[in-house]
């Protein structure tokens, strides 16, 4: 899909009634209670195919732990990465990067790893079933013991979001959170890593960003 397309897809968030919108107040609070469980010092932050950057910064404006995230934002769509840039600037949240990369590729992470909250928010919906299994199954290289990942994907037939489940269960997280709200069709997962943290993988890719042509999971 081109830029344009999801620029205009951002629009969405305005509407306090959406679906959009509403998964974005419960991957907000999800991301604020990670941030409250985080250890004392540095919490090391990175989103996958942020946007506009947010879910991010609309918890970063107002919560306590700000000053203490240092983070990463992975977007290719340069309008969207440089208003995700300019609102961390406004907020004067100094340790936030906003990058513009394939999130695709392990070593847009190099850097910012193990970190300690991942969000993987408006991909899985947008990506084949295999590569979202191979994503979740690479998070264990980028996440340090204890490491929250919040996550979101449709449930639209067919649902994937049970396998998706089962898959972070297989790869060493508990789950701490699944939301859904009706009459919305989406999932936002919360998942605490429990298994062992892995070496970073460089050169790895997780995904192919495709979408699904109408650009609605993203």
């Amino acid at each position: 899909m081109s830029g344009a397309h999801w620029v205009q897809w951002h629009e969405a968030y305005d509407d306090a009634g959406s679906s959009l919108a509403r998964r974005l107040v419960a991957v907000q609070r999800r991301l604020a209670q990670a941030l409250d469980a985080a250890l004392p010092g540095p919490v090391r932050l990175l989103s996958m195919c942020a946007g506009d950057g947010r879910d991010v910064t609309g918890v970063l404006g107002r919560h306590r732990r700000a000053r203490d995230v240092v983070g990463r934002l992975v977007e290719c769509d340069p309008i969207l990465a440089g208003r995700a840039r300019a609102r961390a600037s406004e907020l004067s949240l100094e340790a936030i990067e906003v990058v513009e990369d394939d999130a695709g590729r392990s070593d847009a992470y190099a850097g910012v790893v193990p970190a300690d909250v991942v969000l993987v928010c408006g991909v899985f919906g947008n990506v084949l079933a295999a590569d979202v299994r191979s994503t979740v199954a690479e998070l264990p290289h980028l996440c340090r013991m204890g490491a929250s990942v919040i996550w979101t994907r449709h449930r639209h037939p067919p649902d994937l979001t049970p396998s998706i489940r089962r898959w972070f269960a297989d790869c060493g997280f508990a789950e701490v959170g699944f939301d859904t709200e009706s009459p919305f069709s989406f999932a936002v997962g919360t998942n605490v890593m429990v298994g062992e943290p892995r070496p970073f993988r460089p050169g790895r890719r997780l995904f192919d960003f495709i979408g699904d042509g109408s650009g609605a999971h993203r």
